[in-house]
C-alpha cells in the first residue's frame, strides 16, 4: 500500500504500518534487529512492522521476498471477515470458497495453486497457523479470531516452508499474550440477520510467567437465497470457533506454548445456480443467483481442529532453538447437488476424513557477518474419503473412495552473508523426501447409494493399491543491494516442489493407466524487486518483476463418458510459463489522511499439455486450448483512510475499490468463466477517547456486484442451431455456478477491558 514517486525526493528511514509490502531482505536466518533509527521513526510516523514470514522476527522493509501483511487493526477497520477478503487487498492472489462448500479454500498465488479440493491432492499454496502447516483445504477458510496479523508470501517458499508452497504461503499469526489480564467482546448485527459474537480473554495465573488465553466466536447469518423446492436456506452461515492456549515464560530466554483450536461449520450445503435450462425438469435459470433446487438433504458438517506445543529457547546471544509439535484432524460430511434440480439426476454426497502429525526443529544462529537458520521437519498424515455420484435417471450410483498415507521429511538451511558495505547474499536449500501409499476403489451400485450405506456393488471399475516416493532438493540464492537506508534492490532465484500422488477418482475401466501415480510439480522463479521510501517518507513504493518456469503442473480433468459414466485424469501438464509484476504503494498525505494501492499483472500460458482424451482414446497436445485457471491477468485495489478527531473520539472513514479482470474457473474455457468485475467497500469506525469502546459500520460490495467464483461444468452437446446432440452426465445439462457475497451492511460494537 504505497504510492509512486521519483528519485529526486529526499527520503528518511520509516518503517511500515500496514502490512502490504513487496520485497524482503535476504536475511532468512536469525531475527533482524530493529535499529535505533527505526525505533525513532516509529514514533514520528508509520510504526515499524515486525513480521515472521521467514520464521524469524524481521522488519518487513528489510527482506527480499514479496510479502503482504495485514494487521488486526486493519482487519477491523476494513471489515475483513475471513481469509478470502484478503485477495481484494493484495496483488496476484486468488483466495476463494471452493465450489459447493462454505469453508474449503481454493488458493492461487501468481498463477500457482490447486482448484480441486479432493482428498489426496496437495495444495499449491501453503496455509499455516503459527508455523503449523494445514495439509487439507477443508476448513481453511478460517474466520478472523484472536489474530495479530495475516501474512501472504508470494512466490515459491521451498527452502523455509518446504513442499506445497510453490505458489506461496498464507500465515495466520495469533496474538501472543501480554501477561496482563485482558477481556474483549465484539458483537455484530447486519444484513440477512447476521448476528456474530466474539469473546477473547487472557488471565495471568502466575504473574509475569504463566498465562491462559481463550477466544470464542459464534457466527450466524440467514441465507442469501433459498432452495426453492424445499424452503431451506442457501448460502447461510452457522459456525462456531474457539482457541485456547497456555503460555509459560520461566525466564527471558525460555518460552512454552500449548494451544488448541476447533472450528465447527454447520451451515447448509450450498446449491449452485443453473446457467442453462434443465433438460430433465425444464427448470429455467432463477432470477436470483443465490436460489437453487435440490434433491438431497442440505445437511453439511465440517469440523476441523488441532493442538500444538512450542518450545523456544535462546541458548545465548548468538544461538536459539525452537521445537514445534502439532496434531490436526478434520471431518466433513456434505451433500452436493451438481445439477441443482429437484430430481436426483446428478447428486454427490461425500465424506472426508484426515489427520496429520508434524514435528519441526529450528536453529537460528548469528555471527558477526552472517546469520543462518537450519531445521528438520517431519510430517505424517492420512487422508481418506468417499463420494457417491447418484445418476437417478440411470438408476445407478458410482462410488469412488480410498485413503492416502503420506510420510514426508526434510532438512533445510539458509544463510545471509554480508559481502561488502552495501551488498549481501542469501543462499539456502531444502532436501525433501515424500512417500505415499494409496488404496483406491470405484464401485457401481444399483439405485441411490450414500457413503454410509453398506451395499453390494454390481461392478468394479477400479480397485488397486499403489506406493511411490519422490525426493527433491530446492535451492534459493539471492543478492541484495542496500543503495541507501531506505532504498533496497534484490534479485533471487528460488525453486519449489509439490508432491506427486494418486488419482482418487481413478476409473481403470475407461483409462487403464489411471492407477499410475502422477509426478510432482516443480517451479523455478526468478525475481527482481525493490523497496523504497520517498518524499520525506510520505510516499512508499515497493515492486517486483518475476518469471516462473512451471513444470509438470498437476491439472485435474473430469469428462463425461456417455451419459452414465465419467473419467478423470490428473495431467502433468508438460510446461507453462508465468511472468508478471507487482506494485504496492502507500501515500501519507498528513496525519489524518492516507491512500494505498496494489497492482498485480500476470501473463500465464501453457507451453505444452499432453492429455489422454478418453473419448478419442489417445493422447493429444491441448496447450493451445487450455488456460491457467483462477488467475486474472490484472488485479488492482485502491484504498483511502481519513480520520476525524473530536471530543467524542476519533472517527475513521475507510473506502476500498478492488478490480479483477476476466478469470477462468477451470483450465478448459467454458461459460462458467467470469468476466471482469469491481467491488467497492466503505466503512466508518469510531474509537472512544479512553480506548475501551469502538464501533464499525461497514458496507461491503456496496453496488451489489454479481461475481462468480466457482462452478461445475458437465454440459450437454448442442449443434450450431442450438439443437440437442447429446445430454451430459446423468442425462442433464449441468452448468452451475457459485457466487461471492452480495451487498451486506454490518454494525460491530466492541468493548475491551
Amino acid at each position: 500500500m504505497n504510492a509512486t514517486t521519483n528519485n529526486r525526493f529526499k527520503k528518511k528511514s520509516l518503517a511500515l504500518l500496514i502490512s502490504v509490502a513487496l520485497g524482503l531482505s535476504g536475511q532468512l536466518a536469525a531475527a533482524e534487529e530493529v535499529n535505533a533509527e527505526d525505533q525513532e521513526n516509529a514514533e514520528e510516523g508509520v510504526p515499524t512492522l515486525i513480521i515472521t514470514a521467514r520464521k524469524t522476527e524481521e522488519n518487513i522493509q528489510r527482506v527480499p521476498v514479496s510479502v503482504s501483511a495485514i494487521t488486526s487493526e486493519q482487519i477491523f477497520e476494513t471489515g475483513i471477515d475471513d481469509v478470502t477478503d484478503v485477495q481484494f487487498h493484495t496483488p496476484n492472489s486468488t483466495l476463494q470458497v471452493s465450489r459447493a462448500t462454505n469453508s474449503t479454500l481454493t488458493a492461487y498465488i501468481r498463477g500457482v495453486g490447486q482448484q480441486d479440493p479432493l482428498w489426496g491432492f496437495e495444495p499449491g499454496v501453503g496455509i499455516y497457523i503459527d508455523d503449523v502447516y494445514i495439509a487439507r483445504p477443508q476448513g481453511a477458510v478460517m474466520d478472523i479470531l484472536d489474530i495479530d496479523r495475516l501474512e501472504v508470501l508470494r512466490g515459491p517458499q521451498g527452502t523455509l516452508y518446504g513442499k506445497n508452497t510453490i505458489g506461496g504461503a498464507v500465515k495466520y499469526v495469533t496474538r501472543e499474550m501480554s501477561g496482563d489480564g485482558e477481556f474483549s467482546i465484539d458483537a455484530t448485527i447486519g444484513s440477512f440477520n447476521q448476528r456474530d459474537a466474539k469473546i477473547a480473554a487472557q488471565i495471568p495465573i502466575v504473574e509475569d510467567q504463566f498465562y491462559f488465553g481463550l477466544a470464542y466466536a459464534s457466527l450466524q447469518r440467514d441465507g442469501f437465497g433459498n432452495f426453492i423446492n424445499t424452503g431451506d436456506e442457501n448460502y447461510n452461515k452457522d459456525l462456531t470457533a474457539m482457541r485456547a492456549s497456555f503460555e509459560y515464560r520461566p525466564s527471558d530466554s525460555l518460552f512454552f506454548r500449548l494451544a488448541h483450536d476447533n472450528t465447527q461449520d454447520d451451515s447448509n450445503a450450498r446449491g449452485g445456480y443453473r446457467l442453462t435450462p434443465s433438460l430433465v425438469t425444464a427448470q429455467q435459470p432463477y432470477a436470483d443467483i443465490y436460489d437453487s433446487d435440490t434433491s438431497l438433504p442440505v445437511f453439511n458438517d465440517v469440523e476441523t481442529g488441532g493442538t500444538s506445543f512450542t518450545i523456544d529457547y535462546e541458548i545465548n546471544d548468538q544461538t536459539s532453538i525452537k521445537y514445534v509439535w502439532a496434531e490436526r484432524e478434520g471431518d466433513t460430511y456434505t451433500n452436493i447437488d451438481f445439477d441443482a434440480t429437484a430430481v436426483n439426476t446428478f447428486d454427490v454426497p461425500a465424506v472426508y476424513d484426515d489427520e496429520q502429525t508434524t514435528h519441526e526443529i529450528q536453529v537460528n544462529y548469528s555471527a558477526e557477518n552472517w546469520r543462518a537458520v537450519f531445521g528438520y521437519y517431519d510430517y505424517q498424515g492420512e487422508a481418506c474419503g468417499a463420494f457417491d455420484v447418484i445418476l437417478g435417471l440411470a438408476g445407478i450410483t458410482l462410488e469412488n473412495g480410498g485413503c492416502v498415507d503420506t510420510e514426508s521429511s526434510s532438512f533445510y538451511g539458509q544463510a545471509n552473508i554480508e559481502l561488502a558495505d552495501k551488498w549481501s547474499m542469501t543462499i539456502g536449500g531444502r532436501y525433501t523426501k515424500d512417500e505415499k501409499t494409496a488404496d483406491v476403489y470405484r464401485f457401481v451400485f444399483l439405485g441411490s447409494v450414500f457413503p454410509e450405506d453398506n451395499e453390494t456393488p454390481i461392478a468394479v471399475q477400479s480397485d488397486f493399491n499403489g506406493s511411490e516416493d519422490w525426493s527433491e532438493f530446492t535451492p534459493r540464492i539471492g543478492f541484495e543491494y542496500q543503495a541507501e537506508d531506505d532504498l533496497m534492490y534484490y534479485f533471487s532465484y528460488a525453486e519449489g516442489f509439490k508432491s506427486g500422488g494418486f488419482d482418487m477418482r481413478a476409473n481403470e475401466s475407461v483409462n487403464p493407466l489411471a492407477n499410475e501415480p502422477f509426478d510432482p510439480e516443480l517451479v523455478s522463479t526468478y525475481e527482481f524487486g525493490f523497496k523504497s521510501d520517498w518524499f520525506d517518507n510520505n510516499f512508499r513504493l515497493n515492486g517486483a518483476l518475476f518469471y516462473t518456469d512451471y513444470e509438470d503442473m498437476q491439472v485435474t480433468v473430469q469428462r463425461a463418458v456417455g451419459q452414465n459414466d465419467f473419467a478423470t485424469q490428473v495431467v502433468n501438464a508438460g510446461e507453462s510459463e508465468i511472468k508478471g509484476m507487482e506494485l504496492e504503494g502507500l501515500a501519507y498525505i498528513n496525519d489524518n489522511f492516507n491512500l494505498n494501492f496494489a497492482i498485480g499483472y500476470i501473463d500465464a500460458e501453457f507451453v505444452r499439455v499432453d492429455f489422454f482424451d478418453p473419448n478419442l482414446g489417445q493422447t493429444v497436445d491441448v496447450s493451445d486450448q487450455w488456460v491457467i485457471s483462477n488467475t486474472p491477468e490484472l488485479s488492482a485495489n485502491v484504498g483511502a483512510n481519513y480520520t476525524i478527531e473530536s471530543s467524542m473520539g476519533d472517527f475513521s472513514i475507510n473506502a476500498n475499490w478492488a478490480y479483477r479482470s476476466k478469470t477462468n474457473i477451470f483450465e478448459i474455457p467454458s461459460t462458467l468463466d467470469m468476466g471482469s468485475y469491481s467491488l467497492f467497500n466503505i466503512g466508518v469506525n469510531w474509537y472512544h477517547p479512553e480506548g475501551q469502546w469502538k464501533a464499525g459500520l461497514h458496507v461491503k460490495n456496496a453496488f451489489d456486484e454479481e461475481y462468480r467464483v466457482a462452478g461445475y461444468n458437465f454440459p450437454a452437446v448442442f449443434d450450431n442451431q442450438g439443437n440437442l446432440v447429446a445430454p451430459g452426465l446423468g442425462g442433464e445439462d449441468t452448468v452451475t455456478g457459485f457466487y461471492g457475497d452480495p451487498q451486506t451492511i454490518a454494525l460491530t460494537i466492541g468493548y475491551e477491558l
